[in-house]
């Protein structure tokens, strides 16, 4: 009974960015199902003791029991590996009065998605906490974007009270590799602080940061904290960007 209830609330919770704001990624996907395969597992818990039973019988079968656990363990101790990058990622003090660059994401008409708003309010707290630090703000414009993601982003932290004076736009950057060796030519050309902030999601600091190393730039984390109905799809998501970069 615990394992249905278990994957009944987990497709639940993965199916919410759907059913909210249609999305739907690898992410949830994957985490469908699986907690969908965990509430079955339940459910047929009798059957699947028996069929391993008798598997376990013979060599073949034991062979494949075997490889079926070592997948399960490798694929877990996977997990928590990349887990464990994440936080330490996230965790990562920036200096003071450090640059701030900010992560572009989705922007819906003329307004951030909920994600992008996550991480300008993160980007937000941090300047006016330290009035001194400028910050750059980084991000093209998508074919379903009226504006750029930078010019969104200009527009919501000069709407919060933040001097403009203080905001410097990169606006033609499609990736995080190109946000982040955009925004490091306009640190150098506009003579700011050198050490960075990274503002994006805190499942997001790891491969952001990893980006920043390979461009031998000076940077900490700016965690931004994202909805709890939105993370779960969104870490697993990740997971396999990660998996991806440490592949190829």
């Amino acid at each position: 009974m615990f394992l249905i209830i278990i994957g009944i609330i987990g497709v639940i919770w993965f199916l919410l960015p759907f059913f909210s704001h249609f999305i739907l990624n690898i992410g949830n996907i994957t985490g469908i199902a699986v907690c969908g395969l965990i509430a079955l597992a339940g459910v047929f818990r009798r059957p699947v003791r028996v069929v391993a039973a008798k598997l376990w019988q013979n060599v073949p079968g034991r062979i494949a029991v075997v490889l079926v656990c070592a997948v399960l363990i490798l694929g877990v101790a996977l997990v928590i590996g990349e887990t464990a990058c994440m936080a330490v990622a996230a965790g990562k003090k920036p200096a003071e009065d450090a640059t701030l660059v900010v992560l572009g994401c989705k922007v819906n008409g003329e307004s951030p998605s909920l994600m992008l708003q996550e991480r300008l309010e993160a980007a937000y707290t941090y300047l006016t906490e330290h009035p001194d630090a400028a910050c750059v703000v980084s991000g093209g414009q998508g074919s379903d974007e009226n504006i750029s993601e930078a010019e969104c982003m200009y527009r919501y932290l000069t709407g919060k009270g933040i001097d403009p004076a203080r905001l410097y736009r990169e606006d033609r950057s499609t990736s995080t590799r190109e946000n982040l060796s955009f925004s490091e030519k306009i640190i150098e050309e506009k003579g700011l602080a050198s050490p960075v902030a990274l503002v994006t999601n805190e499942f997001h600091e790891y491969r952001a940061g990893e980006v920043a190393k390979a461009l031998d730039m000076d940077y900490g984390a700016v965690p931004a904290s994202t909805a709890l109905y939105l993370l779960p799809t969104f870490y697993v998501r990740e997971l396999y960007g990660i998996l991806y970069e440490w592949v190829f």
